[in-house]
This record gives structure tokens, sequence and C-alpha cells, in this order.
């Protein structure tokens, strides 16, 4: 079976190349890829090369494939597996495998295995951990995206509470309680919010906030105030692009500190903002995740000793976190398609991933068996005027949001990658 895809072999190499896959092995699984979504972390993978945690020392001889947002059909199974899993369901993945103490990871560390590939061998530490996923949903992207949601899921998760005289952690946000989410209007900031008004243990208040206006006038638009109180949840996006962003972000909860802070930004000064806001007890979660290894931010330790304030750091959810996420898109209560601003085939993969940072907007989604530079959605009318495919499309994203509609059309009518 021939593959094409996008391949890491050092610091800034990254490849489009098509080649074989090896024969499938009977603990393996063959599935053609559909869509992958991009992640910061596949850019510090890039830049970082075999000085990143989770890619091997030898990828100059032995390139890996980028992508861990991926999502798409079954082809072929082993027959290991073919009690399970069958030819023609649909799946996702939860690369997060933590197989056997080892950072391994698709879209990090495997030769075969990634999402900005056309056709991709799962090894079989994917179906020994149960990270193989059986998928409901209408679209393919909500599958791509549902990685990146299950890592918000995760983060609320972890955040936890203490109780004075004991030693046990009350694990998750207080509910009812007061949630700062800073520096959140970027796509995983959005997704951030959609899950903290539908999840079943929610904020009473939830402060959004950003310095980029146009950012936080369109999360408004997208996970309205309205719909927040619909939940019980009282909603406010502020800019805090002021003199003291600290005492307005106190102004909004009384003049009290907030029960949970979840930090969206890897800037010292976000992280000691968050600090400073923290109530009794309050638990800062820094999502963010940096490339600065030497990134450090001061923190009120007279508050860590007499105010419980504490902090937690999560990088990635789990496999129940993986399916909540799908769980809830099935069920209508997540819309995912508010962190999508941009659209492309594969042959966009390399110079979108070097230059993700630059790149203003959301989540770029990719369909890896199309050839197409990375648009805007936005720009979709635009370019509609001299290209009758995007003047469909287009039509099919009448609030600036990517469809199921809008999927199935590009797929039948864009020219595949050829290579």
């Amino acid at each position: 079976m021939k593959t094409t895809a996008v391949r890491l072999y050092g610091k800034n190499d990254l490849r489009l190349e098509s080649f074989e896959l090896p024969a499938l092995k009977d603990d393996e699984i063959l599935v053609k890829i559909i869509s992958d979504s991009i992640c910061m972390s596949t850019y510090k993978a890039t830049i970082q090369g075999s000085d990143h945690k989770r890619v091997p020392s030898d990828i100059a001889t032995n390139p890996i494939i980028i992508g861990h947002e991926f999502c798409g059909d079954i082809v072929e199974v082993g027959a290991k597996w073919a009690h399970k899993y069958k030819a023609g369901e649909k799946f996702t993945i939860q690369p997060a495998l933590n197989y056997k103490g080892s950072m391994a990871t698709p879209g990090y560390a495997y030769p075969y295995m990634g999402g900005a590939m056309t056709y991709c061998i799962l090894a079989p530490e994917v179906m020994e951990m149960n990270c193989l996923l059986d998928y409901k949903a209408p679209a393919y992207f909500y599958g791509s995206v549902s990685e990146p949601l299950s890592c918000i899921v995760g983060t609320y998760h972890a955040i936890y509470h203490t109780q004075m005289g004991k030693y046990d952690h009350l694990m998750g946000i207080k509910e009812g309680g007061s949630m700062a989410i800073l520096a959140g209007a970027g796509p995983m900031g959005l997704g951030a919010i959609d899950y903290a008004i539908h999840c079943d243990r929610k904020p009473g208040l939830l402060v959004v906030t950003d310095i980029d206006q146009p950012r936080l006038d369109r999360a408004a638009s997208i996970y309205t105030v309205e719909e927040a109180a619909k939940n019980g949840v009282k909603l406010i996006y502020l800019n805090t692009k002021v003199d003291d962003p600290v005492q307005l972000l106190l102004g909004q909860n009384g003049g009290k500190g907030y029960d949970d802070v979840l930090v969206f930004a890897p800037v010292a000064a976000v992280i000691e903002q968050g600090d400073k806001i923290l109530g009794y007890d309050g638990c800062l979660n820094f999502f963010a995740g940096p490339t600065n290894t030497q990134l450090t931010a001061q923190f009120n330790f007279y508050n860590v000793h007499y105010n419980a304030t504490h902090l937690v750091g999560t990088s990635g959810g789990n496999t129940a976190d993986m399916i909540e996420s799908l769980e809830m898109i099935a069920d209508g209560k997540l819309n995912p398609s508010g962190m999508i601003t941009h659209i492309g085939g594969l042959d966009a993969v390399i110079e979108t991933t070097m230059n993700l940072p630059k790149i203003p907007g959301g989540k770029k989604l990719i369909y890896t068996g199309i050839s197409m530079p990375l648009t805007a959605i936005d720009d979709f009318k635009e370019k509609g005027m001299a290209d009758p495919m995007f003047e469909k499309l287009a039509q099919l994203c009448p609030d600036g949001l990517w469809t199921k509609e809008a999927e199935d059309y590009l797929l039948a009518h864009a020219a595949p990658i050829n290579v």
C-alpha cells in the first residue's frame, strides 16, 4: 500500500513524500486518514527535532510522521484484532498511549503512524491500550478536534481542591464557583468555554480574558452569554489590555479571588496575573505548553502557605477524557466547529506547521487526501468570486463555522493529493 505523508527528518526539516508501507502484520491495523488538525505541539516537535522529549534521536535516517489529531476509516484489520474491529468502521485515536511508561506517541515517534498521511499503520500498542476508539459522529472533523477537546476535559478533571484538616484532594473544579480563563479566546480557550458551560460540573461565574478584541468578539458570538445563562453560568468576556488587569478581574468577582484559574498562554505576565487573582484554596492550571525550556514566573508562596493556593499543569487527556469528549459531541452538547478557522490539504501541512504561531485564528484542519492551500473560512466568499468550489463552501459555512455539509462537498470536489 502506497501512502503520502509529511515526515520529520530533523529540526525544521519536514518533507512531503510518497512511499510504500510495509506489509500489514497480524497485530496491526491499516487505516485511511481523512482529517487531521494541526496542534501547536507539532510545531514544537518540528522546531526541536530530536531535542523534543517524544521524538527519537535517529530521525535523520528513520523519519517520523507528524500529526496526532486524526480521524478516518478502518481499511484492513490484522487477525489479532478481527474480533473487535471491522473494515469500514470510522475511528479516531487517543494518541497519549502511555504504553509501558514510554513517551512514544503517534505523530512524534513512529515511522508509519501519524496524522499527516493518507494511509497509516496503527501499531499494536494503540489497540492494546484501548486507544483506537469507535467513532459515531456524522463528520470526520469532529473526530480530529475531539483530541484537543480531550486535553481540555483532562484539564478540568486535573484541577483539585483541598479540605482543611484533611489530606484528601477533591478532584475537579469547584462546582458553582468562580473561574477565570486567561488568554482564553484562542482555539483551545474556545473549547474550554464550550466545555465549562455544557459539562456536568459547571462554574457559577466564568470570566474569559484576552487582549485581542476581535478574538473576544468572535468568542462571544459563538459561545454567547445567553447560552451560558441557560446553563446556569454567568459568562463575562473581558479585555485585559488595561493598566491594572488584576483589579479589573477581581472586580468581576465582587473583589474576591477566583476558585479556579486556567492559563492558556505561556507568558510569565499572564501566569503571574493568574496567581494574583487566586482566592482561598484557589487552583491555577497552567495549560499552555511553552517552547521556552527556561520559562519562569513569580508565584506568591505566602498564599501557598496561608491561603492554600496551588498549581497544576496538564498537557493532555486520557482515554476516558477522549471518550467523554466524543460522547458530548455525539449528544450535541459540544460544538467544536468554533475552534476551526482554516482548512487545507496535505500539501499545506509543511508551510502551515512551520509558521503556525504566525498564522492568526484557531485550529487549522487538514484533509489529507486533497490538495488545497491553507485557507481561512472567512476568505471563502472572496475566493469564491474566482473559484466555484470556494463559492459553494462559503454558502455551506454561513456563520463562518465549518460544517458537515462543507466537509462532504470538499471531499467530493477538491483535487486529490498527488506527490
